[in-house]
C-alpha cells in the first residue's frame, strides 16, 4: 500500500511538473491611457491630478508602495530659495498643509502630513494608480514611445508582467528609468567647468561640511601602509574643476523628536561597524561637541524635527552612491539597505561610544524616533534622498549662466531660486589629511526662469516624453533646480503640455 501511494505521489509530481512547464505564463495586463506617468513622486502626483484636471486618462505608475517622494519621505523642512517663485499647485500643496494647522500656509511638516495632502490630490483626482511596478523595457517606433513595460517589484520572476500605453508618457521618477530605457540621451556626474563655461562644476574641495585640519586618514595613524580608514577614496583629489562621474551624497532626512511619550530610543542596528564612525571619534579631539556640528536639526510642527546631513561625517554616505543612477534593481537595493544601517549606526554610535564627548552623547539621547511617523516601516523614513542621479539632455540645458541671470530662457515654465546647492561627493586624502571634496552652496538674489525645452528629449530622439524631475541641466545647476517645489511646478507644467500635444496631435517639442 505504501509504495502504491509512493508512486501515484510521484506521477502526480511529475504530472504537475511537466504542467507548469508547458504552460506558458500569462500575457501581461495592458492598460491604455492618454498620459503614463512613471514616479509616483510628488511631482507625479501633480502630474497626474493636472493631467485628469484636463479631461485625459492618466494612469500613474509607482515602482514602491509610497507616494509623494521626498515630500512624503521625510523632507519636512522645505528647501523654499524665495516663496514668490513657487506657484501653481505646488503653492496650492503648501497652503493645504497651512490649513490643517488653521494656517494660511506652512513649509515645515511632519510626513504623515505630507501624505495627508498628497493623498487628497489622489482623491480628488480620482485617477488610477498602480504600486510596486517598475519598468524594465520600452518600446518606441520611429520617435514615440508606444508602450512601456513593468515588472513586479517584490516578485519580478513569478508575477506576470504589464503593460502601458499611451500617447505621451512623463518621467517622474528620482532616477530618470523611464527616460533611459527610452533610449534618449543623459548625463551622469559632473561635468567638466569647461563644458558649459561654469565655475562652480566638476572637482570642488569643500569649504563647508568639512574636516578639521589634521585628521589622519590612515588606519594607523600615521601609517600609510595600514591603508586607508572606511569611506576615504584612494582616487587622488584631482584638479578643481575637472569632470568625473562622482555624484553628490545621498541620505535619509530623519523625522525625530525630544518628545518622551513620542520618543523611540536609537537602538544598535545589526550590521553595527564602529570602523565606519572611526574619522568622527577623531575630528571629536579638534571640533567643539555642540550636536548642531554634527546634525542640521530643522524644527517641525507637532514638537518633531526635520534631521539632515551637517558637519565632516554626518548622515551623508560620501561615494557609496556612484554605483546608483545606472545600476540594476539589486544593486540598488544594496545601495539602500547600506545607507539605511549606516545611518541608524551613525545614530548609535554618537548615543553610545565613548569617544563621542560626554555632553553630546548626553544630548544625543534625548532625541529618538518620531513613533507615530513612518508607523508601517519601523519609524525610518520611506524614500532615499536621490539628490541628483540622471539628468536629461534635451533640447536645452540649464546652466550656472541661467542660475545666475547671465543667460535668461523665454520658454519658462516654472522658476527656481534655491541655492547652488551641491553635496559632498568623495572624501579623499590632500597633502596627508582627509578632506571632503564637492560641497558647493552659493545663493542666488532672485528666482530665474526654467526652460520648457529643458524638459523635452531632442526632438530626433523622442517626441512624447516629458522628464520634469530628471532634468536637463548641468551638475551645478540641478543642485540649485533639484527641489520638491520645484519638481511639482514643473511636474503640473508637463501635465499641461502633455495634454495640448495630445489635443493638437503634434510632438511634445511643438508646444
Amino acid at each position: 500500500k505504501k509504495n502504491g501511494m509512493a508512486v501515484m505521489w510521484l506521477f502526480s509530481l511529475l504530472f504537475t511538473t511537466f504542467w507548469l512547464q508547458a504552460t506558458p505564463k500569462a500575457e501581461p495586463a495592458v492598460h491604455e491611457v492618454d498620459v503614463c506617468i512613471y514616479g509616483g513622486t510628488a511631482s507625479g502626483v501633480i502630474a497626474a491630478y493636472s493631467v485628469k484636471m484636463l479631461g485625459k486618462s492618466v494612469l500613474l505608475v509607482e515602482p514602491g508602495k509610497y507616494l509623494g517622494g521626498m515630500t512624503t519621505g521625510g523632507l519636512g523642512s522645505t528647501d523654499v530659495g524665495h516663496k514668490e517663485a513657487i506657484t501653481g499647485l505646488s503653492r496650492l500643496f503648501y497652503r493645504r498643509i497651512g490649513q490643517h494647522y488653521n494656517k494660511f500656509e506652512e513649509w515645515s511638516f511632519p510626513p504623515s502630513v505630507a501624505s495627508k495632502v498628497i493623498n487628497q490630490f489622489v482623491t480628488d483626482g480620482g485617477f488610477e494608480t498602480i504600486y510596486n511596478r517598475r519598468i524594465i523595457a520600452a518600446t518606441t517606433v520611429n520617435t514615440n514611445i508606444t508602450e512601456i513595460e513593468l515588472e513586479d517589484s517584490n516578485t519580478p520572476a513569478t508575477s506576470p508582467l504589464v503593460k502601458v500605453k499611451a500617447k505621451v508618457f512623463i518621467d517622474c521618477s528620482y532616477e530618470g528609468d523611464l527616460m533611459a530605457k527610452s533610449g534618449v540621451s543623459y548625463f551622469v556626474g559632473r561635468e567638466d567647468n569647461s563644458m558649459f563655461g561654469e565655475t562652480l562644476n566638476g572637482v570642488q574641495l569643500a569649504y563647508y561640511h568639512q574636516f578639521p585640519d589634521g585628521v589622519d586618514p590612515y588606519k594607523i595613524e600615521g601609517d600609510p601602509s595600514s591603508g586607508l580608514c572606511w569611506g576615504i577614496s584612494d582616487e587622488p583629489f584631482g584638479t578643481e574643476g575637472t569632470g568625473d562621474k562622482s555624484i553628490q551624497a545621498y541620505n535619509f532626512r530623519l523625522c525625530l523628536t525630544k518628545e518622551e511619550s513620542n520618543r523611540r530610543p536609537f537602538e544598535r542596528p545589526e550590521t553595527y561597524n564602529r570602523d565606519y564612525y572611526e574619522l568622527l571619534a577623531r575630528t571629536f579631539k579638534k571640533m567643539d561637541s555642540n550636536i548642531n556640528r554634527y546634525l542640521l536639526i530643522n524644527g517641525l510642527m507637532d514638537n518633531k524635527y526635520d534631521v539632515n546631513n551637517r558637519g565632516p561625517l554626518s548622515t551623508n554616505m560620501l561615494g557609496m552612491n556612484h554605483e546608483y543612477p545606472e545600476g540594476s534593481y539589486e544593486k540598488r537595493a544594496e545601495i539602500w539597505d547600506a545607507h539605511k544601517e549606516y545611518l541608524k549606526g551613525y545614530l548609535y554610535f554618537l548615543s553610545t561610544d565613548e569617544s563621542v564627548p560626554a555632553d553630546l552623547r548626553t544630548e544625543v539621547n534625548k532625541w529618538g524616533w518620531a513613533k507615530d511617523e513612518f508607523i508601517d516601516n519601523d519609524n525610518f523614513p520611506t524614500q532615499l534622498y536621490i539628490r541628483e542621479a540622471r539628468r536629461l539632455h534635451g533640447e536645452y540645458v540649464m546652466t550656472q549662466k541661467n542660475c545666475q541671470g547671465v543667460e535668461v530662457v523665454e520658454d519658462k515654465v516654472g522658476m527656481a531660486s534655491y541655492a547652488m546647492d551641491s553635496h559632498n561627493c568623495r572624501r579623499v586624502v590632500v597633502n596627508g589629511m582627509v578632506k571632503n571634496e564637492g560641497d558647493v552652496q552659493v545663493i542666488l538674489s532672485n528666482p530665474y526662469p526654467i526652460s520648457y525645452r529643458s524638459i523635452t528629449p531632442k526632438r530626433e530622439e523622442c517626441e512624447n516624453l516629458l522628464v520634469p524631475v530628471c532634468v536637463s541641466s548641468s551638475h551645478i545647476a540641478y543642485g540649485s533646480i533639484r527641489m520638491e517645489p520645484v519638481f511639482m511646478i514643473l511636474g503640473q507644467s508637463a501635465a499641461v503640455a502633455a495634454s495640448m500635444a495630445i489635443d493638437g496631435n503634434v510632438p511634445v517639442q511643438e508646444i
